[in-house]
């Protein structure tokens, strides 16, 4: 049995004409590191508020361990929240802090000494014990956040973007961090983020929610390779589209199933078949390419991969471990260039073809095990 589990549940805030969960159906495991991924307004913030009691379902049901939780307000439900803006008290020490859900649980003062010396050791504050949230940095104000939602022994830790307002670096240290307690303590944890890389970072599964619906639940992993429709493969990753018309008669080739298209120009390209896409009434699809499987040349001649679009550089930016080329399409249907789809590639210095200058023809190949037909 799951630890928790969303049947049905629906979320609709008055004088709203669309649902903010939208039919949710979501089992958590114990143990696992969850990540609710989307946009602003899909959803996944809601969600959690839903599992933490901070808003009431509309309709459907909500379990932990089996029994319904809909009605169970949220000091009842033993979880420990961590929002964006740490919500830390001011005029309390860091210990004060921590130990604050430890004294509204009638927890014995001596106890509470106890459980917050080792919830700071855990998170390498156990030196900032009698200093005031103002008196440190704002990763270190993330980290009392945390202690003091592990420092009752939660089943359940719920954090809401926590790491949204800390600089890139620091950012990523926290994420290791996260990522340490998970593995140390094994507790369950449910993790709201519209940032792909820290989803891909944390998660063992990710829920890419979009319009109040999970559009996939999958490993990082499988969602990048193996994206179920196009919103999950543009959201997750940076990633290439062009419209294309399907070819008649799929066929089995390079290991995966494989299909023509054809693009407005009249240029036929092979790709990958999503199980969605084999049988669709429409023959309207969208051809996708990560842009580092894609290779670049000046000539068709020197690319080894059978698909092969014509186009021009219109930038050249170096980004450290790469180069980003960016170049617009030709041979897609139309005269005007403002009209012309921009893709772009990412290219390891080593690889990058020489005397390549801005505003010449080059030719962007892709293998068609490399890039996928919804």
């Amino acid at each position: 049995m799951a630890l928790i589990e969303f049947e049905h549940v629906f979320k609709r805030y008055a004088g709203s004409t669309s649902a903010a969960v939208d039919d949710l159906n979501l089992h958590i495991e114990t143990g696992e590191f969850l990540t609710l991924l989307g946009p602003s307004g899909s959803g996944k913030t809601t969600t959690l508020m839903l599992l933490a009691g901070f808003e009431a379902p509309s309709s459907g049901a909500i379990r932990l361990d089996g029994k319904a939780i809909e009605s169970l307000p949220p000091h009842h439900r033993n979880m420990g929240v961590v929002f964006q803006s740490y919500s830390l008290f001011p005029h309390m020490t860091v210990a004060e802090n921590v130990g604050f859900p430890l004294s509204v649980r009638k927890v014995p003062p001596s106890q509470i000494t106890d459980k917050v010396t080792a919830a700071l050791a855990k998170v390498h504050l156990e030196n900032f014990t009698h200093r005031k949230p103002n008196q440190l940095s704002g990763g270190q104000q993330q980290r009392v956040a945390l202690a003091r939602a592990l420092v009752f022994e939660p089943r359940l830790v719920l954090m809401d973007e926590p790491l949204s307002a800390l600089d890139k670096k620091l950012r990523e240290e926290m994420q290791l961090e996260i990522r340490r307690l998970h593995r140390e303590l094994g507790v369950t944890m449910v993790f709201v983020t519209h940032d792909q890389s820290e989803a891909m970072t944390l998660s063992d599964r990710v829920a890419v929610f979009n319009q109040g619906r999970i559009e996939q639940l999958a490993s990082p992993q499988e969602l990048y390779d193996s994206p179920a429709n196009p919103f999950v493969a543009n959201f997750l990753g940076d990633n290439n589209m062009i419209n294309c018309t399907l070819e008649p008669g799929p066929d089995a080739g390079s290991g995966a199933q494989t299909a023509g298209v054809k693009t407005s120009g009249g240029q036929t390209l092979q790709a990958r078949i999503s199980a969605a896409t084999t049988g669709a009434e429409s023959s309207a699809v969208r051809l996708c390419v990560r842009p580092e499987f894609l290779q670049v040349a000046a000539q068709r001649t020197a690319l080894t991969t059978p698909n092969c679009i014509d186009g021009t550089l219109i930038d050249l930016i170096h980004q450290g471990d790469h180069w980003r080329l960016v170049a617009r399409l030709g041979g897609v249907g139309t005269n005007q260039a403002s009209e012309l789809p921009q893709w772009f590639a990412k290219i390891s210095p080593g690889a990058l073809p020489g005397g390549l200058v801005v505003g010449q023809n080059l030719c962007l190949g892709f293998r068609p095990e490399d890039a996928w037909i919804f």
